[in-house]
């Protein structure tokens, strides 16, 4: 828990779908503020559908999803990122015809604390040497810099961010570690799905581990020695 103990975000009963295939299966878990958590799970375990449902990105959704105290399971998604939540999916989304800094610019200023331009150089220097460079020219990690960078800039504080890791140098998922630290310093809340456990471990409080749909687990960082071989079973590792 949170120094705070301010709860940013409670889903309770969440079902989600696409079409007719039923994926998420009554998930339930509570985000503190300050909290970075993560979401493991095999491939198809339904941890990306939970960050799309969180942003009423699916087909259908049922349940709860309450996020700073309000009630979003009826929000449209434009409405939620106005709550303060910030989705960074594994596309990444870059303008590629357009520069560094001219990305940095678009996004609308959906919130009054968003970071400055300045701010976002000072925790990316590799963006400020880059910030004339076209996001064709941008290496994946460079481009995964600027797709956080962006949500940073909208004023997010609850940080929904998929796979950011994924093909990434060991150089550039050491800076991104670092930097998902800083900001949780700073009091932002962060779920995280990844792969990537040896990254993922160090940086998180608490892990939910999914498997078919489900929450099969939750692990606190103080459990993680107690319960590796449970982990392994449940992450193929």
């Amino acid at each position: 828990m949170s120094p705070s103990g301010n709860e940013k975000l409670r889903i309770s009963d969440l079902h989600a779908f696409y079409g007719e295939s039923h994926i998420l299966h009554g998930i339930d878990m509570h985000v503190m503020q300050g909290e970075l958590l993560t979401l493991l799970g095999r491939n198809g375990s339904g941890r990306s559908t939970t960050l799309r449902s969180i942003m009423n990105m699916v087909g259908r959704r049922t349940g709860s999803i309450n996020i700073n105290g309000s009630e979003t399971i009826d929000t449209p998604a434009h409405k939620i990122a106005h709550l303060g939540v910030g989705f960074c999916p594994e596309e990444r989304g870059i303008f590629s015809s357009l520069n560094v800094e001219e990305n940095l610019m678009l996004p609308p200023t959906v919130r009054s604390d968003g970071m400055s331009v300045e701010e976002i150089y000072e925790l990316f220097p590799n963006l400020y040497e880059r910030r004339m460079s076209q996001g064709t020219r941008l290496s994946g990690g460079e481009q995964q810099m600027l797709a956080l960078a962006r949500i940073l800039r909208s004023g997010a504080n609850i940080l929904l961010l998929d796979e950011i890791t994924e093909g990434l140098a060991p150089v550039i998922v050491k800076k991104l570690g670092e930097v998902l630290t800083q900001l949780k310093n700073r009091g932002l809340t962060i779920l995280l799905v990844e792969q990537n456990f040896h990254f993922a471990a160090p940086i998180a409080d608490r892990h939910y581990v999914m498997d078919h749909g489900q929450i099969a687990e939750e692990i606190a960082k103080d459990e993680l020695e107690s319960k590796t071989e449970l982990l392994n079973t449940y992450l193929g590792v």
